[in-house]
């Protein structure tokens, strides 16, 4: 099995082309000490900063909403993608708490709802697959579920070798390891063996292990197979969690759904569908916590059908 190792500081992050990245780090490690309350209204800040000169994430979520929610007002639309950038901004100083945050003080935020859908899971020994999704707390939400149950993760690199080296270390903090994002077979194996293992199958991942279902009014939406794969092929039990931002303050709410049943059935289309039912269930909850800056819908049914996100 192959898993990223513990990464170990080196000499080249001091050169010159990585003081800007610290300078970045070092300011957002500071602020992460501040009260958390002072985060949350930061980030709001950053947010409204974020709506107004990065105008072009602010045009893609818009969309996005306009093509899930036809039915909505156009300002009921605005007020939303108002709303979503604050929270990303709010995610900004997130990363920050579930990096450098010490247990004591991130473990008093976690309410845990569900608990015993987990443990049923994985009463038989099963590995589970954890369905997770793209909400804007989702840093967080690896770094609070390692103190319900200790989980493996899928990584992705980062592209500047000091932020790769701190993500990792970041991320790695309250859970067991992460595999590489397109080592299936390890994933399998940590499965098999009896992990929980986390996974997201929400956003536009291309052709490749896709089928085009349903989501929201979208007809055919690019959705990965990805979650068929680890489930027709390991020991494992596919288990939905949610963790969510409560609006007063005081925490996050980490939700387990009971076990999918009888999946996957064989037909790809029915199946994946079922997850996308999942995704509209959670993003209905807290819309403006999803993530709605990626561009969902870029790939088409047919390469030649018009760009969705071309006005």
């Amino acid at each position: 099995m192959k898993i990223i190792e513990k990464p170990h500081f080196e000499a080249r992050f001091l050169l010159p082309k990585y003081w800007l990245t610290w300078l970045s780090v070092g300011i957002l490690y500071t602020i992460s000490w501040l009260p958390y309350r002072w985060q949350l209204g930061m980030g709001r800040g950053l947010g409204r900063l974020f709506y107004r000169f990065v105008p072009r994430r602010a045009a893609i979520a818009r969309r996005n909403l306009e093509l899930c929610f036809p039915d909505m007002s156009s300002s009921d639309i605005e007020s939303l993608v108002r709303k979503n950038m604050q929270n990303t901004g709010i995610a900004f100083f997130e990363t920050g708490m579930a990096w450098w945050w010490p247990d004591w003080r991130i473990r008093r935020k976690l309410h845990v709802h569900g608990e015993e859908h987990l443990h049923a899971a994985q009463k038989d020994g099963k590995g589970v697959l954890l369905l997770l999704f793209h909400f804007l707390s989702l840093e967080v939400h690896a770094r609070l579920h390692g103190f319900v149950k200790p989980a493996v993760g899928l990584y992705r690199p980062h592209n500047n070798a000091v932020m790769e080296y701190l993500q990792t270390l970041g991320r790695g903090r309250s859970n067991k390891y992460m595999i590489p994002r397109t080592d299936v077979r390890s994933m399998l194996q940590a499965l098999d063996q009896g992990e929980i293992a986390g996974y997201l199958p929400d956003q536009d991942y291309g052709r490749k292990r896709t089928v085009f279902a349903p989501l929201f009014a979208v007809e055919k939406a690019s959705t990965t197979t990805g979650t068929l794969l680890f489930a027709g092929n390991a020991n494992c039990a596919v288990l939905p969690v949610t963790c969510f931002r409560r609006d007063d303050g005081s925490g996050y709410d980490m939700t387990f759904y009971p076990e999918f049943e009888n999946f996957p059935t064989g037909n790809d289309v029915d199946d994946v569908t079922r997850v996308n039912h999942m995704i509209e269930f959670a993003i209905q909850q807290q819309p403006e916590q999803y993530m709605w800056i990626h561009r969902r819908f870029k790939t088409r049914p047919n390469e030649d059908d018009p760009d969705l996100y071309q006005r």
